[in-house]
């Protein structure tokens, strides 16, 4: 099982040399990067050649990219404002459209295979107008990644406008066929359950986002610290056409957990489980 695991857990702070250091040295082989200004700063092309720099320096593969989902307010941390490719109003999706593609640009320096995209903010509804603006923009943004050597995998979020069953009628009736989705597997725990959502989103699911909640808050725990059954997560898992990827999505808590001796035991923990269950898992 390759390891990989997301910046996430350090998205309040900047993401530097020493950082990936310490990832690398803890037997982590592979990142996904989350795209906030504040921690990696995407559209500077002196950032994304120092983070060239590291990932080489250090051994590191960069798996993929996590979409921006907040706007920079241009003094270091995000400012709360959501980059939705549904907006509804045209300024503001085409907006939208062009931060992502600043992500989409790192690819000319740093190949990546996969861009994480949500397809709205958690306050938008799953109407036909976001339809209709979510298709605008991913007909678009499919293609400009596509030229870059990237898919775009929709990850399912807790939200209406994100929800598994709203994914799969929405790329049914666009055959938008470049697609591809990223099974959030916490976020389906507190939405209609792991297996039921995995079952709509099957056949496109190319990689995954794997942490642990309680199945009331999205708390992106490690895995086994709340109230998934792993047991039956990885069986649905093992069910998709190609092994998957397992990308380790954490938040960092106020004491610092988890450190990376703790993300090390949790990899540990899930690959024996893995092996023990005789599951397929994609090993690059």
């Amino acid at each position: 099982m390759r390891r990989i695991l997301s910046t996430y857990r350090y998205v309040n702070q900047p993401l530097t040399p020493a950082l990936l250091q310490g990832i690398a040295r803890a037997g982590i082989p592979g990142v996904e990067i989350f795209c906030a200004s504040f921690h990696f700063d995407y559209s500077s092309l002196e950032s994304v050649r120092e983070l060239a720099g590291a990932l080489k320096d250090y051994g590191l593969e960069l798996h993929s990219l996590h979409s921006p989902t907040e706007r920079s307010s241009g003094a270091g941390r995000q400012s709360g404002v959501p980059v939705s490719i549904s907006e509804i109003e045209r300024i503001r999706r085409v907006d939208a459209v062009d931060e992502v593609k600043r992500a989409l640009d790192v690819a000319e320096t740093i190949p990546f295979r996969y861009l994480v995209q949500h397809m709205g903010s958690s306050r938008q509804s799953a109407d036909p107008r976001s339809l209709d603006a979510a298709f605008s923009s991913l007909e678009h943004l499919a293609l400009f990644a596509k030229q870059r050597g990237v898919t775009i995998a929709v990850e399912n979020t807790p939200s209406e406008i994100g929800a598994p069953a709203w994914l799969a009628q929405f790329v049914k009736e666009t055959r938008l066929n470049d697609l591809k989705f990223c099974f959030d597997i916490g976020h389906a725990h507190i939405d209609a359950g792991v297996g039921p959502s995995f079952e709509l989103m099957r056949d496109r699911v190319a990689t995954t986002h794997i942490h642990d909640n309680h199945g009331e808050k999205d708390e992106h725990l490690r895995p086994y610290g709340g109230t998934i059954d792993w047991d039956a997560a990885l069986d649905t898992l093992a069910g998709a056409p190609e092994p998957l990827p397992l990308v380790l999505e954490l938040k960092g808590q106020a004491s610092g957990e988890p450190s990376l001796d703790q993300i090390h035991s949790a990899f540990d923990k899930l690959e024996e489980h893995v092996e023990r269950k005789g599951i397929r898992i994609a090993d690059a």
